[in-house]
Parts: C-alpha cells; sequence; structure tokens
C-alpha cells in the first residue's frame, strides 16, 4: 500500500476557507436532495433492481421489491450524506464540489449529521424488517465501508482508497439478489464482481480529467500521486477481468445469449479505448470519453441482464 503523503489539510484553516451564504440564502429541500448525491442513487438503484431480477428470474415478488429498493436507497442516500459530511472542509478546495450545502454553509454540520443518522437508522430497519438478514448485513458492510474505510481513512492517505471503496459500490446489486434469493451464490458473486471492477476505471477517468483539484483538496487520488500514464496502465488488470464475467454468467445459466455478446463487445472495446489512452496526448478528452463510456457500459450492461435472465 502506498504510504500516505502530507497533504493533510487542518480543520481550522479548512473551517476559514468556508465560503460565507449570501444573505438571505437558505437551505432548500434540493440542498437536501443533493446531500444524498442522487447521481450515484440513481444508477446503484439499477442494479439493486438488476440483482434482485436476477435472482427472481422473472418471477418477481413486487412489494418485498420496493421494500428493497426504498431500503437500499435509504442506506446509499445516509453514506452519501456521511461522506458530505466528514468531506465539508475539504470540499472548499474543489472547484466542482465548494458550492454544495455544507461549504457554503447554507446547512450547518450538525443538521447533516443527524439527517444522515436517520437515514441510514430508516434504510437499515427496512432491510433487516422486509429484505432479510443478509440484505440488512449486506447494508452495513456497504455503510461501513463507505463511510469509515474509504471517506475516513483512505481517501485521506492512500490510493488505494478507489479499489478498497469500490466494494461499497458493489454492494446495492449484492442487497438486490440476497433479498430476493436469500442466498449468496455465484450469481451474487458475479454481480459483486462486475460492479467492483468496473468502479475504479470508471473513478479514475474523472481523476484523470479533474488532477489538479484532488491535488488542492489533499487527497491521494492514484493520478495525483503516480501521475495519467501510471493510472491509465493500472485500468487494464479491471478491465480484463471484466471479460470473464458475462461468459460465466452465460455457463451457469444466469443470462442468456445477448449478455454474454453484449458484454463481451462491450468489455472490448472499453479495453481498445483504454489502450488509446496509452499514446495519447490529450488526456482531458481521453479521459472524458472513458467517462462517458463506462457510464453507458454499466447502463446498458444492467438493462440487458434484467431483458436476458433466463426464466425458470
Amino acid at each position: 500500500m502506498d504510504k500516505p503523503i502530507s497533504y493533510q489539510v487542518s480543520s481550522e484553516s479548512a473551517a476559514l476557507s468556508v465560503r460565507p451564504v449570501p444573505k438571505g440564502q437558505t437551505a432548500t429541500w434540493k440542498d437536501f436532495i443533493a446531500l444524498t448525491k442522487p447521481g450515484i442513487l440513481r444508477s446503484n438503484l439499477i442494479a439493486a433492481f438488476a440483482g434482485f431480477w436476477l435472482a427472481s428470474h422473472w418471477h418477481l415478488q413486487y412489494a418485498e421489491l420496493i421494500f428493497m429498493l426504498v431500503g437500499t436507497a435509504l442506506v446509499m442516500a445516509s453514506s452519501c450524506v456521511f461522506n458530505n459530511y466528514f468531506d465539508r472542509e475539504l470540499d472548499t478546495k474543489m472547484t466542482r464540489t465548494q458550492n454544495r450545502a455544507l461549504p457554503t454553509g447554507k446547512v450547518s454540520p450538525r443538521t447533516v449529521l443527524w439527517y444522515a443518522i436517520t437515514l441510514g437508522v430508516s434504510g437499515l430497519a427496512v432491510l433487516f424488517a422486509f429484505s432479510g438478514l443478509l440484505a440488512g448485513i449486506f447494508g452495513i458492510v456497504g455503510m461501513f465501508v463507505y463511510v469509515v474505510i474509504y471517506t475516513l481513512w483512505l481517501k485521506r492517505s492512500s490510493t488505494w482508497s478507489t479499489s478498497i471503496g469500490a466494494i461499497s459500490g458493489a454492494m446495492p446489486p449484492v442487497i438486490g439478489y440476497v433479498a430476493a434469493s436469500g442466498k449468496i451464490d455465484l450469481g451474487a458473486w458475479m454481480l459483486f464482481a462486475l460492479l467492483f471492477l468496473w468502479q475504479p476505471p470508471h473513478f479514475w477517468a474523472l481523476g484523470i480529467r479533474r488532477m489538479e483539484e484532488y491535488r488542492a483538496a489533499g487527497y491521494p487520488l492514484l493520478p495525483v500521486v503516480k501521475g495519467a500514464q501510471r493510472t491509465k496502465l493500472q485500468m487494464f488488470p479491471y478491465l480484463f477481468l471484466l471479460l470473464p464475467i458475462p461468459v460465466l454468467m452465460y455457463v451457469y445459466n444466469y443470462t442468456g445469449m445477448w449478455f454474454l455478446v453484449i458484454g463481451e463487445i462491450m468489455s472490448l472495446a472499453w479495453i481498445l479505448l483504454a489502450l488509446k489512452g496509452v499514446r495519447t496526448q490529450d488526456n482531458d478528452a481521453w479521459a472524458k470519453k472513458v467517462f462517458l463510456f463506462s457510464v453507458n457500459y454499466l447502463t446498458i450492461l444492467l438493462i440487458v441482464i434484467v431483458f436476458d435472465t433466463v426464466r425458470l
């Protein structure tokens, strides 16, 4: 593991850098929604739905599905709000985050902390009560990894933050799967692997584009510590490991031929796009293409999983 670098920002200096709110400007319901990071919620709820659908094999229990989605959404929202709470000082250092409700002072840290706690307790209660023990346990695992391991520890001290933090991002489809099946089997592990391996190349593309912002904020992200070229090369193990997943899901009768073909084509296309990045000098344009491709990659594959799940 890489040694921590001395980018830490003291709480006193960060607190002084919080930009004052213009007179008369107060928080709205949109600010509280923004604290939950709706973009992250949206993509992860699609993944949770795909996991539930895959385990159901087209025999859906709609009440169970709704409770699972509600519980998962609340747990993920809580994790994102905790992330905003603990990163409020460092967020003042980045252009893309300095206008959030906490850095600008529109919402008090105490209010945000209680908001996060309320969401988390409610979400876990729903999962344990209506989705089963395994779903609740995986909800706790996701929250712990994202809030404690990623946000409070590795994000501030190591380039491994993205890779280890990917565990939390891989939890939603697993929660959906075990909520429907009540067990952990190869299907759950394949969904976990798909989301886990997808995240580092996806996030590193953003990191390359925002490298100087992350450097200014003091985050030891891989592009900041090792540079863009090393980061590009680091993507390849994850991309190559994505290749067997559609094959295994087809061979073990979880999905059909469509997911096999589309999954392999898109995985190979991502590898080819990554190879172009090794030689390019325009890192920003290339990273933007990779980031957008990665978003479409996951969305398309999750949709195909839903429609190509084998009926039992």
